[in-house]
């Protein structure tokens, strides 16, 4: 507990998880761990996609060439 209360880096998700736990307060960590509350990463991850996807030319239908 002491670690925790430290911030301790070290400590594993899983004694949060305990501690949570023991405070009625578990319920919050589905919250935390929702990908849709994560704007950031949202963000990281729409700039990762690709803006525009071209064919080779050539290659397109109705090409006999």
């Amino acid at each position: 507990m002491q670690r925790v209360e430290a911030g301790d880096p070290g400590v594993s998700i899983g004694i949060y998880a305990g501690v949570l736990q023991a405070l009625g307060l578990l319920g919050g960590l589905q919250e935390v761990a929702d990908a849709a509350h994560d704007t950031v990463g949202q963000s990281l991850a729409s700039a990762a996609l690709p803006q525009r996807v071209r064919l080779p030319r050539g290659k397109g239908k109705g090409d006999h060439g």
